[in-house]
């Protein structure tokens, strides 16, 4: 009876070490299926991350070996050239330059107390219910109507009030100009900024603003010591996102701002940006005329890596501000 009861112990033992070492087994094939998975997700997003980058560096080489003509001919004085005559072949693209940066500024200064109010709005005051959700809808709406709608809207309407307010100042009135380019980018761009800002102050932590109301704190104390410091770096984010949408706008800007080749000596004067002359010209040029045009699309190439750096330092320093006035 004892000898039954060992070989029985005995082979209650051998089938327990079986069983470990089918889960053992079983444990390191699903580890190993794991790590599988896990190096191919990681392979893919690598990959993806080095398309981009192929891809910026092709566009760079692609502009950069088109305009090697212009850039032999003109060299950096192309960047202060106030010249553009294609029947001379002397070409410069300060003019240009200058009309998108104008432009391109004067519409983020109109542009940000429209957004950040409307990101409060519908963020803070009005976040449920029918009439957020229209205005939600009519904000998404705004950001996808295509450009030359917006160009023949501010033919007909913005460009006739410009005209009476440059009648009244005693000005040219041109009706066309800096001003009305502007103010249409303003118009383009306010749903994109205010879209992201809302979204920010929306992930505003419930459990800041309660500590504040519980404090004694009023909406607006709240608004302004709690949402907006919290929120600040998420609110310049889509403001510059706006701003690289305002600085390559091609076709209402070029509806609407005159397409002048000079200098402008006002916010009234008839201009040209980098992208209009670009989409001007383009289809008729030829030999240098053409490597000149392609230059400018590197010298606004340029320009909107610079904004899109300068930006991405001030979004990290103020979101370090706003951290420890939060804290």
């Amino acid at each position: 009876m004892v000898i039954e009861m060992d070989d029985a112990c005995t082979i209650k033992r051998i089938v327990v070490k079986q069983a470990n070492r089918n889960v053992q087994t079983k444990g390191i094939s699903m580890k190993s299926t794991v790590d599988k998975s896990e190096r191919r997700f990681n392979n893919i997003l690598l990959l993806s991350a080095l398309f981009i980058v192929v891809l910026l560096l092709a566009i760079l080489l692609t502009l950069l070996v088109a305009s090697v003509p212009a850039i032999k001919t003109f060299g950096i004085t192309f960047f202060w050239g106030t010249t553009w005559d294609v029947a001379g072949e002397k070409f410069g693209a300060l003019p240009f330059l200058l009309g998108t940066l104008i432009t391109s500024f004067i519409a983020i200064f109109i542009c940000i107390p429209f957004s950040i109010s409307i990101s409060i709005f519908l963020g803070e005051y009005f976040k449920e219910g029918a009439f957020p959700a229209f205005l939600r809808s009519s904000i998404e709406v705004l950001a996808g109507i295509p450009s030359v709608i917006y160009g023949l809207w501010g033919l007909f309407l913005l460009m006739p009030i410009v005209r009476f307010i440059e009648m009244q100042l005693g000005v040219t009135p041109h009706g066309v100009g800096i001003l009305t380019a502007a103010l249409i980018l303003a118009i383009m761009i306010i749903p994109f900024s205010a879209s992201i800002g809302r979204d920010v102050v929306t992930l505003v932590p419930a459990d800041l603003k309660e500590a504040a109301y519980s404090l004694g704190a009023t909406r607006f104390e709240v608004i302004k010591n709690i949402i907006i410091p919290y929120a600040r770096s998420g609110i310049i984010a889509g403001i510059l996102l706006s701003l690289g949408r305002a600085i390559g706008e091609t076709m209402a800007v070029t509806m609407l701002i005159g397409n002048s080749n000079f200098i402008p000596t006002s916010i009234f004067s008839p201009s040209n940006t980098m992208a209009s002359v670009i989409a001007n010209e383009f289809a008729e040029a030829t030999g240098i005329t053409a490597a000149s045009l392609i230059y400018v699309g590197l010298v606004l190439f340029f320009v909107t890596t610079i904004v899109n750096v300068i930006g991405n330092y001030v979004i990290r320093k103020v979101a370090l501000e706003a951290s420890k006035e939060v804290t």
